[in-house]
């Protein structure tokens, strides 16, 4: 695991080690990792909500569909799982 040098104002400093104190979080590098994590799961539905986007732009575009609303649905499942946003 590799180590990372982060310098921060008193406020950011004293707020973690609260977290600490709280139990939630080991120590401040648990703290960092959690917020990592979160923020990369935060852009990659960001990300689907682009996704969702572009795809209403396009359908808006392109008029009336022959697809059955139960083929949208299915579409729509399909693409929630392979962002890993519902399970099989």
């Amino acid at each position: 695991m590799a180590t990372m040098t982060v310098s921060l104002p008193d406020p950011m400093k004293d707020w973690i080690e609260a977290q600490i104190k709280q139990g939630g979080y080991a120590s401040a590098s648990d703290y960092v990792r959690d917020l990592v994590r979160r923020d990369r799961a935060r852009r990659e539905q960001e990300f689907t909500l682009e996704e969702l986007r572009q795809k209403l732009a396009t359908s808006r575009e392109s008029g009336v569909s022959d697809r059955t609303v139960d083929d949208i649905f299915a579409e729509a499942r399909e693409i929630a799982k392979a962002h890993g946003l519902m399970h099989e």
